[in-house]
């Protein structure tokens, strides 16, 4: 799974698309924060 992330992140550099870069950033970072919360939520 990382490394699917890590190629679509270096085609999105090598392609010189910094929109969807950005758009894949911040949701990679919006998956990261739901993981987090999900894994808080069952701790409890």
């Amino acid at each position: 799974m990382i490394k699917l992330f890590r190629k679509i992140r270096y085609d999105l550099m090598e392609k010189n698309k910094t929109g969807k870069y950005l758009k894949y950033a911040i949701g990679e970072i919006v998956l990261v924060v739901l993981g987090i919360l999900i894994a808080l939520s069952i701790n409890n």
